[in-house]
């Protein structure tokens, strides 16, 4: 079993959990305290923009950034130039936590992403009362027809939808739903490895009116001038603004700002 399999296994248990304490009908009947930002606005700018992620820890690196303050982080990355902030929100294999998306919100005014492994329609009610704006749905992770269906409530809900895939089999499908957003990992999810040389392997089979984002493996002002080139108008990055240290001062530097 690889390190996915074990995630989305563990994930299946800790829904039923959380279901049972707190039915999915008493979810939908709670009350969303902030609206819907625009996520996909946020990424329409000139230029590569950056979804900065909260990620205290990873199942490859381990402890990267542990006792990160989401909102002290989400500020600074604010203050230097994200367009929208992505939050994860697994607990045991990210060190995240649902409540994180609150404050966040209540902290900045940039789009949130809730980034997590999202495989049941329980969770995305629970995104949507948990204050998110956009969810990441993982095609490697879970089968077509209920990404599809998942995906159709999503908007229903009125949330923004990142389609996220490692693999070029998923495209043709993914090309079928035409998301405004679509993601490509150069993570392989099932070794946990990245290579960003893998992008240019599928930017021909993208769909050609959706918002383009590179996930993973991206340190630098050269990683961002190789994806813009290939034609992503977005990068999500993680690992490299968390382990800095100082997330928001290494958002800079990569974006060639001066840091504020």
């Amino acid at each position: 079993m690889n390190i996915l399999e074990k995630i989305i296994e563990f994930k299946k248990l800790e829904v039923d959990e959380c279901s049972r304490i707190t039915p999915l009908e008493r979810i939908k009947d709670s009350q969303r305290l902030y609206s819907i930002r625009d996520f996909c606005g946020a990424l329409k700018n000139d230029g590569i923009q950056i979804i900065a992620e909260i990620k205290r820890r990873s199942p490859s690196l381990g402890d990267i950034n542990i006792k990160a303050d989401p909102v002290k982080t989400a500020e600074t990355y604010a203050r230097n130039g994200a367009a929208c902030i992505s939050v994860l929100t697994d607990q045991r294999y990210f060190g995240g936590q649902l409540k994180f998306i609150h404050e966040v919100k209540a902290a900045v005014e940039l789009p949130v992403l809730r980034k997590d492994f999202i495989i049941s329609e329980y969770q995305v009610w629970e995104s949507f009362h948990g204050g998110a704006d956009a969810i990441i749905l993982i095609a490697d992770a879970i089968d077509a027809s209920l990404l599809k269906d998942l995906f159709q409530l999503s908007l229903e809900l009125g949330l923004h939808v990142l389609v996220e895939t490692h693999n070029v089999d998923h495209l043709q499908w993914i090309n079928e739903l035409n998301p405004e957003l679509v993601g490509v990992n150069c993570r392989d999810l099932a070794i946990m490895e990245t290579d960003i040389m893998w992008f240019k392997n599928v930017v021909m089979d993208l769909p050609k009116n959706s918002i383009w984002v590179a996930e993973s493996g991206i340190i630098s002002q050269n990683d961002l001038e190789y994806i813009s080139k290939l034609g992503f108008h977005a990068a999500l990055v993680g690992s490299g603004l968390m382990k800095s240290g100082d997330p928001g001062l290494a958002l800079a530097e990569l974006t060639g700002r001066v840091p504020a």
